[in-house]
């Protein structure tokens, strides 16, 4: 199936599959399964899925889990594996806690560096009636007691990688299966996780009740996500905070904060540094109606990448790894760069949608090339490639492969899971052919 088929006819799937009836739940979560939704009137499971760990990082951590009805969430958390020393968090920032019937966020500030936490998650069924009317009606915990360590830099480095799932619940699954095995200190979703989904009943199945074996991924894992041009499509898309949140306002400067998915830290030897290329497509398109504003965007991280690259913990690292979900670089000359004005269309060029980013490249290659980049993980392109360094791009370009499982699909496109590990004092990146469950490629990286 072609990429624009492909987009078009698992769009159509996601849209229909975005309706309640489809977002039914399991067994419990005492039993190891998701309970199923209730209302408030029948008093039913409230806990609607397994916790979902977000924003990697070395002195917070993101926990944020589904509901099936108007609840407040929170977070009990300790250091003791029986939670004897737990401290409770509720979700919401200052001011007011979060109150919320679908998806429910927790932030966990004030962690230390390289520390293994335990937690489990609960909520508060929530009557809300107005201003003056508001009380708890019922609380239910899970059971089960979850871990997380924390990131810095004596953590274990090692990374996986996944990009461009589209709700394609085979590939995802075996990903998700790969990722188990494997065992990493956190995973970077690069991308594309969805199609175009206009409510957050479909990003609830996406992110919260994926229709997979391990759909607990996230529960001791912790993820980062780099968003792909499709996460940012469609009503509920527009506002994808509401399902993988932003860190908190007090997180990072005050300049920064609309860059609520960038990130920069230490694991171990490796510093992991993300990037979000937004849109494949101009601002000025006329289809969208001037309702983007990426060109300001990437400005905005431009200024936040020359700073933190500058920082001590960064500059130290034996190794700099850098994610983002379109490529920096394509060999192919007649590959559309995304800068072609007016229209994403020109004599010469393939395709109406960017198959790399030139504009990024110019502000951020130069940038990752001096502080001494060894690596760029993308996407996007749906097909595996390697791009070796060059003296004039010095760093090295690895483009996960695409969701595809047929046999027919050409040679290039299958599901990959990249795995970044630090051994013997080097990097050594695999690739996972998820296709063919064997090990496609292995590439190792000297310390800058």
């Amino acid at each position: 199936m072609k990429r624009r088929e492909f987009l078009k006819t698992t769009a159509a799937l996601a849209a229909l599959a975005g309706s309640a009836d489809l977002l039914k739940a399991g067994e419990p979560l005492k039993n190891g399964k998701a309970p199923e939704a209730a209302d408030e009137s029948e008093g039913g499971p409230l806990l609607a899925s397994h916790p979902v760990l977000q924003n990697y990082a070395p002195t917070s951590m993101g926990v944020a889990f589904a509901v099936s009805a108007l609840a407040n969430g929170y977070v009990l958390y300790g250091r003791e594996p029986d939670l004897s020393d737990a401290v409770k968090v509720k979700c919401g920032g200052f001011r007011t806690t979060d109150i919320g019937d679908r998806i429910l966020h927790v932030r966990l500030t004030g962690l230390k560096p390289d520390t293994r936490y335990y937690y489990r998650i609960g909520a508060d069924r929530i009557h809300y009636g107005g201003g003056y009317d508001m009380k708890v009606i019922g609380n239910e915990e899970d059971t089960r007691i979850h871990s997380f360590r924390t990131a810095g830099p004596k953590e274990k480095a090692h990374f996986c990688v996944i990009n461009d799932t589209h709700v394609r619940w085979e590939p995802f699954g075996r990903a998700l299966d790969k990722i188990a095995e494997i065992g990493p200190s956190c995973v970077v979703w690069n991308g594309d996780a969805s199609n175009t989904e206009e409510t957050m009943d479909a990003q609830v199945r996406i992110f919260f009740k994926p229709e997979v074996q391990c759909n607990d991924y996230a529960a001791d894992t912790p993820y980062l996500f780099c968003p792909g041009n499709h996460d940012l499509r469609g009503m509920a898309n527009r506002h994808l905070e509401r399902a993988w949140m932003y860190r908190q306002p007090e997180e990072r400067s005050s300049r920064d904060w609309d860059l609520g998915r960038n990130f920069a830290f230490r694991m171990g030897d490796v510093a992991m540094i993300g990037l979000d290329t937004g849109e494949d497509k101009l601002d000025g398109n006329p289809r969208f109606a001037g309702l983007f504003n990426n060109a300001a965007y990437r400005e905005a991280q431009t200024k936040w990448l020359k700073e933190v690259l500058k920082r001590k913990d960064i500059k130290k690292a034996k190794y700099l790894v850098a994610f983002c979900h379109i490529p920096l670089f394509d060999p192919d000359p007649a590959a559309n760069p995304g800068d072609l004005a007016p229209a994403d269309s020109a004599p010469g060029f393939k395709k109406d949608y960017a198959a790399w980013q030139r504009t990024c490249s110019q502000m951020w290659g130069p940038l990752l090339a001096k502080a001494g980049c060894q690596l760029l993980v993308t996407g996007h392109q749906h097909r595996y490639r390697y791009d070796a360094p060059t003296p004039e791009r010095p760093w090295a370009q690895i483009v996960g492969g695409g969701p595809f499982l047929t046999d027919e699909a050409p040679a290039d496109r299958f599901p990959t899971v990249i795995e970044g590990r630090v051994q013997r004092g080097r990097l050594v990146v695999t690739v996972h052919n998820l296709r063919s469950g064997v090990v496609h490629d292995t590439w190792n990286f000297k310390p800058r």
